[in-house]
């Protein structure tokens, strides 16, 4: 596939939310989408709680690779990145933190909502996550899950797997690739916005997000770690997983670190060439929507990359789901009163929740070694998560 027709291709993945984005790889908003107006006071922003026994905390790292340049703007110097880091928590310590800066909050309005809503960046940064800045810690070692978002989201787009998998006795650690969204406030208290968006995804992003997760988990389990509370990971048991564009950088960070065991692919086409022994027998879960990655049909890159697998390798497909409905976007976009894209069916609050219960029990069985049921074949409450079998 040519790079033109593979841009083409990501964006029909990418962008199909229900939060529709400004700009020429975007189809203009519906007019009932447009018509959609709501007064500032209407929008209560609220994540699902966490289910787990733990209470959240959350931290931000601000990190600095030395040894690289930045991929996407070389005039910026090193690579930059933003990490939020959430761990297992002790309940009523903390202050509420923020979803996301006043400068991240500000591009995610203007780059992914449709005009006429009256959503205000101060009510996004406001939404409730039940995570805690200040938190105190829990005691133990936990395992450690990367999580990347996908191509032009923030990574506060996944801050609700996130704080479910925290609050369950894991390590969080939710990066923010530079230049690639709709901005991530850097340690000089700048956003900057998404150079790559007008011209799509590059074949190298992939290679590049790779890089990026490597010299993170460098810096939170090498000798002088960055990040206080490093004593909390396991450093034994990492996991990493990704929505679209970061859900294939899984399989790319995989083949070029080994400290990963296991990964997860939420709806995420994967770039050629995929590398066929990426996996060298660890597990890999993908996670994605019916209509574009079953057994027989959509998505070619699915069946042709888990063919070459030789470990476990669960793939489920949820029946009425759309792209992003392993994400935040859903909820958000509901509590202003957005429809739901054509052939959608998943609410906004059960796309989060079968997200949480099988990515959860996912890492549970491949980084705890917990059994787990739920992950044995359908289950009768959950109908629309369907079993595929290639």
């Amino acid at each position: 596939m040519n790079r033109s027709r593979r841009i083409a291709a990501v964006a029909a993945l990418v962008l199909a939310l229900p939060l529709p984005i400004a700009g020429a790889a975007m189809a203009s908003p519906s007019p009932a989408a447009v018509a959609v107006a709501v007064t500032p006071a209407a929008f209560h922003g609220e994540l699902p709680r966490p289910t787990g026994p733990y209470a959240v905390g959350e931290e931000v790292l601000h990190l600095t690779d030395q040894d690289r340049t930045d991929p996407w703007v070389p005039t910026a110097g090193p690579r930059q990145l933003a990490v939020s880091m959430f761990y297992p928590a002790r309940h009523d310590t903390g202050v509420p933190a923020p979803y996301m800066t006043l400068g991240e909050a500000q591009g995610f309005v203007a780059t992914r909502v449709p005009p006429g809503t009256g959503l205000r960046p101060q009510d996004v940064a406001n939404t409730t996550t039940y995570a805690y800045s200040g938190a105190r810690a829990a005691g133990g070692k936990f395992p450690l899950v990367v999580l990347s978002p996908g191509f032009e989201n923030p990574r506060a787009t996944l801050t609700g797997l996130a704080t479910d998998l925290a609050s369950h006795g894991y390590v969080v650690a939710l990066v923010g690739h530079t230049y690639e969204d709709s901005g991530e406030t850097l340690a000089d208290g700048t956003t900057p916005g998404c150079t790559l968006c007008e011209g799509g995804a590059p074949d190298t992003l992939p290679d590049s997000r790779a890089k990026d997760v490597s010299f993170v988990l460098d810096r939170l389990t090498g000798h002088d770690p960055a990040w206080r509370l490093s004593h909390l990971i396991d450093r034994d048991r990492i996991g990493m997983a990704g929505h679209s564009i970061g859900g294939a950088s899984t399989l790319n960070a995989m083949a070029e670190d080994r400290r990963i065991r296991a990964g997860v692919n939420m709806d995420g086409a994967f770039f050629p060439p995929v590398p066929a022994d990426a996996l060298q027998g660890r597990s890999f879960l993908l996670l994605g929507k019916q209509s574009n990655h079953t057994a027989d049909g959509g998505d070619p890159s699915w069946g042709k990359a888990w063919a070459g697998w030789k470990g476990y390798k669960p793939w489920l497909a949820v029946a009425g789901a759309n792209h992003a409905s392993f994400t935040d976007v859903p909820v958000l976009a509901a509590e202003i009163g957005l429809p739901f894209p054509p052939g959608t069916t998943t609410s906004p609050e059960r796309g989060m929740q079968l997200t949480r219960e099988y990515v959860g029990a996912f890492f549970d069985r491949t980084l705890k070694g917990v059994h787990q049921p739920l992950l044995d074949g359908p289950s009768p409450a959950n109908p629309e998560v369907l079993f595929q079998h290639p």
